[in-house]
């Protein structure tokens, strides 16, 4: 299966989505994010794969978003499937989709301070407790 990596900037995203599509790119597989915090800037990529079928071929675009703004075009007009992969980037990341018909937390809830996926998110602490196992009072 041939694959290729396109690389672009947001200003040109949506328009090279749309010549994907043109060019027979029937689904889009996967959209997600990756945090290069501490390592590159801008800091977030907006990763995102497509599969034509009917020529065996992938092509995955990949795009820096501006640290100031967080801003990128939604896809999901032209395919229906980003839909929800963008919300969970918007809540996981606080990646905004710009024109997106629904742009709501998904897996946090409604009222949940931050975006836990970043990297300088506060992991917090649970204590763990085993099973019989003695208590230690910390």
């Amino acid at each position: 299966m041939n694959s290729e990596i396109l690389r672009t900037n947001v200003e040109s995203y949506k328009k090279l989505v749309e010549l994907l599509k043109s060019e027979g790119f029937e689904m889009m597989v996967d959209l997600t994010v990756v945090d290069w915090f501490r390592k590159k800037e801008p800091r977030f990529e907006v990763i995102v794969q497509f599969l034509s079928v009917s020529s065996n071929e992938r092509k995955t675009i990949k795009v820096f978003v501006n640290d100031d703004d967080l801003t990128i075009p939604s896809i999901s007009d032209i395919y229906p499937s980003a839909n929800f992969y963008e919300r969970e980037a918007f809540d996981m990341f606080g990646i905004i989709f710009t024109d997106h018909p629904d742009l709501t937390r998904i897996l946090m809830p409604d009222d949940w301070q931050g975006h836990p996926l970043r990297k300088n998110y506060g992991s917090g602490r649970i204590p763990v407790q085993f099973k019989n196992a003695p208590r230690v009072d910390q």
